[in-house]
Protein backbone atom coordinates (compact mmCIF):
# COMPACT_ATOMS: atom_id res chain seq x y z
CA UNK A 1 0.00 0.00 0.00
CA UNK A 2 1.60 2.85 -0.94
CA UNK A 3 1.65 6.56 1.06
CA UNK A 4 -0.68 8.17 -1.74
CA UNK A 5 -3.52 5.42 -1.13
CA UNK A 6 -3.05 5.92 2.74
CA UNK A 7 -3.50 9.61 2.34
CA UNK A 8 -6.91 9.01 0.40
CA UNK A 9 -8.04 5.99 2.55
CA UNK A 10 -7.40 8.57 5.91
CA UNK A 11 -8.92 11.65 3.90
CA UNK A 12 -12.03 9.60 3.21
CA UNK A 13 -12.56 8.59 6.56
CA UNK A 14 -12.17 11.97 7.97
CA UNK A 15 -14.62 12.98 5.17
CA UNK A 16 -17.00 10.63 6.11
CA UNK A 17 -16.99 11.09 9.70
CA UNK A 18 -17.54 14.84 9.47
CA UNK A 19 -20.69 14.09 6.72
CA UNK A 20 -21.89 11.09 9.54
CA UNK A 21 -21.49 13.94 12.61
CA UNK A 22 -23.30 16.70 10.34
CA UNK A 23 -25.80 14.24 9.64
CA UNK A 24 -26.51 12.68 12.77
CA UNK A 25 -26.49 16.68 14.70
CA UNK A 26 -29.35 17.52 11.96
CA UNK A 27 -31.38 14.81 13.30
CA UNK A 28 -30.99 14.63 16.72
CA UNK A 29 -31.36 19.40 16.74
CA UNK A 30 -34.81 18.10 14.68
CA UNK A 31 -36.20 15.44 17.13
CA UNK A 32 -35.50 17.90 19.84
CA UNK A 33 -36.97 21.60 18.12
CA UNK A 34 -39.94 19.00 17.17
CA UNK A 35 -40.08 16.66 20.51
CA UNK A 36 -40.14 14.02 17.97
CA UNK A 37 -38.98 11.06 19.77
CA UNK A 38 -40.13 10.93 23.67
CA UNK A 39 -39.44 8.20 26.33
CA UNK A 40 -40.89 4.73 26.05
CA UNK A 41 -42.19 5.68 22.06
CA UNK A 42 -42.11 2.75 19.40
CA UNK A 43 -40.79 4.13 16.47
CA UNK A 44 -42.35 2.51 13.29
CA UNK A 45 -39.60 3.50 10.63
CA UNK A 46 -41.13 3.26 6.95
CA UNK A 47 -38.27 1.78 4.76
CA UNK A 48 -38.90 2.00 0.77
CA UNK A 49 -35.54 0.81 -0.09
CA UNK A 50 -34.26 4.41 -1.40
CA UNK A 51 -31.68 6.00 -0.22
CA UNK A 52 -33.44 8.48 2.25
CA UNK A 53 -35.61 5.68 4.44
CA UNK A 54 -31.72 4.09 4.66
CA UNK A 55 -30.48 6.72 5.88
CA UNK A 56 -33.22 7.45 8.24
CA UNK A 57 -32.97 4.22 9.76
CA UNK A 58 -29.26 4.27 10.14
CA UNK A 59 -28.77 7.64 11.77
CA UNK A 60 -31.87 6.54 14.63
CA UNK A 61 -30.19 3.47 15.07
CA UNK A 62 -26.72 5.09 15.55
CA UNK A 63 -28.71 8.26 17.67
CA UNK A 64 -30.71 4.99 20.08
CA UNK A 65 -27.54 4.34 21.72
CA UNK A 66 -26.57 7.59 23.21
CA UNK A 67 -29.79 8.94 23.20
CA UNK A 68 -31.03 10.53 26.40
CA UNK A 69 -34.44 8.84 26.51
CA UNK A 70 -35.36 5.04 25.48
CA UNK A 71 -37.39 4.02 22.24
CA UNK A 72 -38.10 1.63 20.10
CA UNK A 73 -37.35 0.87 16.83
CA UNK A 74 -39.23 -1.18 13.79
CA UNK A 75 -38.77 -0.94 10.35
CA UNK A 76 -41.72 -1.49 8.16
CA UNK A 77 -41.50 -1.99 4.35
CA UNK A 78 -44.88 -2.34 2.16
CA UNK A 79 -44.02 -4.37 -1.01
CA UNK A 80 -46.41 -2.85 -3.42
CA UNK A 81 -46.11 -6.19 -5.51
CA UNK A 82 -44.85 -4.23 -8.49
CA UNK A 83 -43.37 -6.18 -10.98
CA UNK A 84 -39.60 -6.97 -10.87
CA UNK A 85 -39.82 -6.23 -6.85
CA UNK A 86 -36.49 -7.83 -5.44
CA UNK A 87 -38.55 -9.09 -2.22
CA UNK A 88 -35.13 -10.64 -0.73
CA UNK A 89 -33.09 -7.54 -0.66
CA UNK A 90 -34.62 -5.94 2.48
CA UNK A 91 -35.13 -8.78 4.53
CA UNK A 92 -31.56 -9.75 4.01
CA UNK A 93 -30.36 -6.45 5.29
CA UNK A 94 -32.57 -5.59 8.10
CA UNK A 95 -31.52 -9.59 9.38
CA UNK A 96 -28.09 -8.15 9.03
CA UNK A 97 -28.36 -5.33 10.72
CA UNK A 98 -30.32 -7.02 13.71
CA UNK A 99 -32.97 -4.69 13.75
CA UNK A 100 -37.04 -5.85 14.25
CA UNK A 101 -39.27 -5.41 11.05
CA UNK A 102 -42.19 -6.57 9.39
CA UNK A 103 -42.96 -6.57 5.79
CA UNK A 104 -46.54 -5.76 4.64
CA UNK A 105 -47.41 -7.37 1.45
CA UNK A 106 -50.40 -5.46 -0.40
CA UNK A 107 -50.94 -4.98 -4.07
CA UNK A 108 -51.47 -1.86 -4.36
CA UNK A 109 -49.77 -2.07 -7.72
CA UNK A 110 -52.28 -3.29 -9.20
CA UNK A 111 -54.96 -1.23 -7.98
CA UNK A 112 -53.02 1.74 -9.29
CA UNK A 113 -52.51 0.73 -12.56
CA UNK A 114 -56.21 -0.10 -12.49
CA UNK A 115 -58.28 2.71 -11.70
CA UNK A 116 -55.14 5.32 -13.25
CA UNK A 117 -55.06 5.78 -16.91
CA UNK A 118 -51.78 5.05 -18.96
CA UNK A 119 -49.84 8.15 -19.14
CA UNK A 120 -51.58 9.93 -16.01
CA UNK A 121 -49.69 10.46 -12.81
CA UNK A 122 -50.32 8.02 -9.88
CA UNK A 123 -48.44 9.45 -7.27
CA UNK A 124 -52.08 10.68 -5.43
CA UNK A 125 -53.79 7.36 -5.04
CA UNK A 126 -50.44 5.42 -4.58
CA UNK A 127 -49.57 7.78 -1.39
CA UNK A 128 -53.03 7.76 -0.34
CA UNK A 129 -53.27 3.64 -0.28
CA UNK A 130 -49.54 3.68 1.03
CA UNK A 131 -50.60 6.25 4.00
CA UNK A 132 -53.95 4.31 5.06
CA UNK A 133 -51.94 0.56 4.91
CA UNK A 134 -48.60 2.22 7.03
CA UNK A 135 -51.51 3.52 9.69
CA UNK A 136 -53.13 0.42 9.76
CA UNK A 137 -50.02 -1.51 10.58
CA UNK A 138 -48.71 1.16 12.99
CA UNK A 139 -52.17 0.72 15.04
CA UNK A 140 -51.23 -3.39 14.89
CA UNK A 141 -47.59 -2.77 16.06
CA UNK A 142 -48.52 -0.45 18.61
CA UNK A 143 -46.10 2.22 17.34
CA UNK A 144 -46.56 5.45 18.55
CA UNK A 145 -44.76 7.61 16.11
CA UNK A 146 -44.25 6.88 12.31
CA UNK A 147 -41.05 8.13 10.79
CA UNK A 148 -40.56 8.86 7.37
CA UNK A 149 -38.02 9.51 5.49
CA UNK A 150 -38.41 13.11 3.35
CA UNK A 151 -35.54 15.50 3.87
CA UNK A 152 -35.25 19.73 3.71
CA UNK A 153 -35.15 19.33 -0.15
CA UNK A 154 -38.28 17.56 -0.25
CA UNK A 155 -39.70 20.12 2.08
CA UNK A 156 -38.67 23.25 0.02
CA UNK A 157 -40.14 21.50 -3.30
CA UNK A 158 -43.74 20.21 -1.86
CA UNK A 159 -43.62 24.36 -0.77
CA UNK A 160 -43.02 25.45 -4.35
CA UNK A 161 -45.67 22.86 -5.78
CA UNK A 162 -48.26 24.38 -3.47
CA UNK A 163 -47.59 27.41 -4.36
CA UNK A 164 -47.17 27.23 -7.99
CA UNK A 165 -50.19 24.69 -8.63
CA UNK A 166 -52.31 24.66 -5.46
CA UNK A 167 -52.24 28.54 -4.68
CA UNK A 168 -51.52 27.33 -1.19
CA UNK A 169 -48.59 28.32 1.07
CA UNK A 170 -47.89 25.25 2.87
CA UNK A 171 -45.58 22.50 3.08
CA UNK A 172 -44.40 18.94 4.56
CA UNK A 173 -44.70 19.75 8.38
CA UNK A 174 -41.51 18.11 10.30
CA UNK A 175 -44.38 16.67 12.70
CA UNK A 176 -48.12 16.25 12.22
CA UNK A 177 -50.75 14.01 13.65
CA UNK A 178 -53.75 12.25 11.99
CA UNK A 179 -56.98 13.38 10.74
CA UNK A 180 -58.26 10.91 13.28
CA UNK A 181 -56.22 11.82 15.80
CA UNK A 182 -54.29 8.44 16.31
CA UNK A 183 -51.29 8.26 14.62
CA UNK A 184 -48.30 10.62 14.95
CA UNK A 185 -46.21 11.22 11.85
CA UNK A 186 -42.59 13.02 12.53
CA UNK A 187 -39.69 13.70 9.92
CA UNK A 188 -36.25 13.35 11.71
CA UNK A 189 -34.40 14.30 8.07
CA UNK A 190 -36.16 17.47 7.98
CA UNK A 191 -33.00 19.56 8.24
CA UNK A 192 -31.02 17.35 6.56
CA UNK A 193 -29.53 18.04 2.81
CA UNK A 194 -30.49 15.07 0.05
CA UNK A 195 -26.95 15.57 -0.89
CA UNK A 196 -25.38 14.89 2.06
CA UNK A 197 -27.84 12.05 1.93
CA UNK A 198 -26.95 10.92 -1.11
CA UNK A 199 -23.20 10.85 0.08
CA UNK A 200 -23.74 8.92 3.09
CA UNK A 201 -25.70 6.33 0.89
CA UNK A 202 -22.96 5.68 -1.58
CA UNK A 203 -20.39 5.61 1.48
CA UNK A 204 -22.90 3.03 3.53
CA UNK A 205 -23.34 1.21 0.55
CA UNK A 206 -26.93 0.54 1.15
CA UNK A 207 -28.20 -2.02 -0.95
CA UNK A 208 -31.21 0.63 -2.94
CA UNK A 209 -34.19 -0.53 -4.27
CA UNK A 210 -35.63 1.79 -7.58
CA UNK A 211 -38.82 2.92 -7.62
CA UNK A 212 -40.31 1.92 -10.81
CA UNK A 213 -44.03 2.82 -10.24
CA UNK A 214 -43.59 6.45 -9.91
CA UNK A 215 -39.49 7.00 -9.98
CA UNK A 216 -39.69 6.28 -13.88
CA UNK A 217 -43.02 8.78 -14.86
CA UNK A 218 -41.67 11.50 -16.84
CA UNK A 219 -42.50 15.32 -16.72
CA UNK A 220 -44.02 14.96 -12.99
CA UNK A 221 -44.29 18.64 -11.36
CA UNK A 222 -41.98 17.49 -8.61
CA UNK A 223 -39.38 16.62 -10.69
CA UNK A 224 -39.59 19.79 -12.69
CA UNK A 225 -39.71 21.87 -9.38
CA UNK A 226 -36.34 19.78 -7.95
CA UNK A 227 -34.77 20.67 -10.95
CA UNK A 228 -35.46 23.98 -10.05
CA UNK A 229 -34.09 23.81 -7.00
CA UNK A 230 -30.76 22.30 -8.18
CA UNK A 231 -29.87 25.06 -10.39
CA UNK A 232 -30.40 27.60 -7.60
CA UNK A 233 -28.38 25.54 -5.38
CA UNK A 234 -25.72 25.05 -8.53
CA UNK A 235 -25.68 28.93 -9.12
CA UNK A 236 -26.63 30.73 -5.87
CA UNK A 237 -25.20 28.28 -2.85
CA UNK A 238 -26.88 29.10 0.21
CA UNK A 239 -30.42 30.12 -1.75
CA UNK A 240 -32.23 26.90 0.08
CA UNK A 241 -30.45 27.32 2.88
CA UNK A 242 -31.99 30.70 3.34
CA UNK A 243 -35.37 29.45 1.68
CA UNK A 244 -35.76 26.74 4.56
CA UNK A 245 -34.80 29.03 7.29
CA UNK A 246 -37.53 31.34 5.65
CA UNK A 247 -39.83 28.64 6.53
CA UNK A 248 -39.53 28.72 10.10
CA UNK A 249 -39.56 32.70 10.62
CA UNK A 250 -42.59 33.79 9.31
CA UNK A 251 -44.66 37.28 9.86
CA UNK A 252 -48.28 36.20 9.80
CA UNK A 253 -49.14 40.35 9.78
CA UNK A 254 -47.04 40.50 6.62
CA UNK A 255 -48.98 37.96 4.85
CA UNK A 256 -52.55 38.12 3.39
CA UNK A 257 -54.60 35.24 5.25
CA UNK A 258 -57.10 37.07 7.27
CA UNK A 259 -58.16 33.78 8.71
CA UNK A 260 -54.55 33.52 10.56
CA UNK A 261 -54.28 37.48 11.44
CA UNK A 262 -56.89 39.86 11.94
CA UNK A 263 -56.42 42.68 9.14
CA UNK A 264 -60.27 44.06 9.63
CA UNK A 265 -59.15 44.52 13.83
CA UNK A 266 -56.74 46.85 13.16
CA UNK A 267 -57.94 50.49 13.85
CA UNK A 268 -56.09 53.69 14.08
CA UNK A 269 -54.23 54.70 17.20
CA UNK A 270 -53.79 51.11 18.49
CA UNK A 271 -50.44 49.50 19.31
CA UNK A 272 -49.69 45.70 18.62
CA UNK A 273 -47.58 43.88 21.06
CA UNK A 274 -45.26 41.27 19.25
CA UNK A 275 -46.47 42.62 15.82
CA UNK A 276 -44.28 44.59 13.26
CA UNK A 277 -45.09 47.56 11.51
CA UNK A 278 -44.67 48.73 8.50
CA UNK A 279 -41.46 47.96 6.83
CA UNK A 280 -42.33 45.44 4.40
CA UNK A 281 -39.06 44.64 3.09
CA UNK A 282 -36.26 44.84 6.25
CA UNK A 283 -33.72 45.67 3.77
CA UNK A 284 -30.94 46.68 6.26
CA UNK A 285 -31.31 43.38 8.17
CA UNK A 286 -30.92 41.64 5.32
CA UNK A 287 -27.39 39.05 5.69
CA UNK A 288 -24.26 39.94 2.92
CA UNK A 289 -24.67 36.50 1.49
CA UNK A 290 -27.31 34.00 2.13
CA UNK A 291 -26.70 31.59 5.15
CA UNK A 292 -24.47 28.69 5.05
CA UNK A 293 -23.87 25.88 7.12
CA UNK A 294 -21.40 24.61 8.44
CA UNK A 295 -19.82 22.82 5.82
CA UNK A 296 -20.31 25.22 3.23
CA UNK A 297 -18.28 27.80 5.80
CA UNK A 298 -15.43 24.80 6.25
CA UNK A 299 -14.93 24.97 2.66
CA UNK A 300 -14.98 29.14 2.06
CA UNK A 301 -12.35 29.27 5.62
CA UNK A 302 -10.20 26.76 3.50
CA UNK A 303 -10.30 28.89 0.07
CA UNK A 304 -9.88 32.18 2.19
CA UNK A 305 -6.73 30.59 3.40
CA UNK A 306 -5.47 29.11 0.31
CA UNK A 307 -6.33 32.27 -1.41
CA UNK A 308 -3.68 34.28 1.57
CA UNK A 309 -0.65 31.22 1.12
CA UNK A 310 -1.02 32.63 -2.68
CA UNK A 311 -1.09 35.53 -1.84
Amino acid sequence: MTELTTQQEKKQAYNFNKLQKRLRRNVGNAIADFSMIEDGDKVMVCLSGGKDSYTLLDILLNLRHNAPVHFDIVAVNLDQKQPGFPEHILPQYLKSIGVDYKIVEENTYGIVKEKIPEGKTTCSLCSRLRRGILYRTATELGATKIALGHHRDDMLATLFLNMFYGGKLKSMPPKLISDDGKQVVIRPLAYCKEKDIEKYAIAKQFPIIPCNLCGSQPNLQRQVVKEMLNTWDRQYPGRLETMFSAMQNITLSHMCDPKLFDFKGIKQGQVLDGVEGDIAFDKEELPISPLLDDNEIEIEEEQLIQFKEVC
